[in-house]
């Protein structure tokens, strides 16, 4: 069976782009105006970039799994865990903090934002690549 991905479109990738600095300077303008402490703001920061590299991590394991290219279960189990920590540790840095209810819906919003472009931007620069020679590459043979 080939596995033949499809080029994603130019307004795709602008959007997807647009959407992962919309949601990322969003979330960091909020800490920049925020009257937290300074740990306040690098643990929110931390767990951005966290969720970010969880979020980039689990796309490109799922994909490479897809494709039928080996990827250890310790690898792929630890990509959705993480995933699942940066937001539970949101979720919870969120619940005891001290701030107005829409300041905590900004931050979870551009916070999901941000991990859903990741995602999406992750996936049109693996739809995109090519093989170093100029050439799209087509199709990925995967086992039955």
């Amino acid at each position: 069976m080939k596995y033949i991905p499809q080029k994603p479109s130019a307004a795709f990738v602008a959007a997807s782009w647009a959407a992962l600095l919309i949601g990322f300077i969003a979330f960091i303008a909020g800490l920049w105006n925020a009257g937290m402490q300074l740990n306040e703001k690098g643990y929110y920061f931390t767990i951005l970039m966290y969720g970010l590299f969880s979020a980039v991590s689990v796309q490109k394991s799922v994909r490479d799994r897809q494709e039928g290219i080996p990827v250890t279960n310790i690898y792929y189990g630890l990509s959705w865990v993480s995933v699942l920590l940066a937001v539970t540790l949101l979720t919870v840095g969120l619940f005891n903090a001290t701030l107005t209810l829409s300041e905590k819906g900004f931050y979870a919003m551009s916070f999901a934002l941000a991990l859903f472009a990741a995602i999406a931007v992750q996936k049109n620069t693996r739809d995109s690549q090519d093989d170093g020679a100029g050439n799209r590459i087509e199709s990925h043979d995967i086992p039955s």
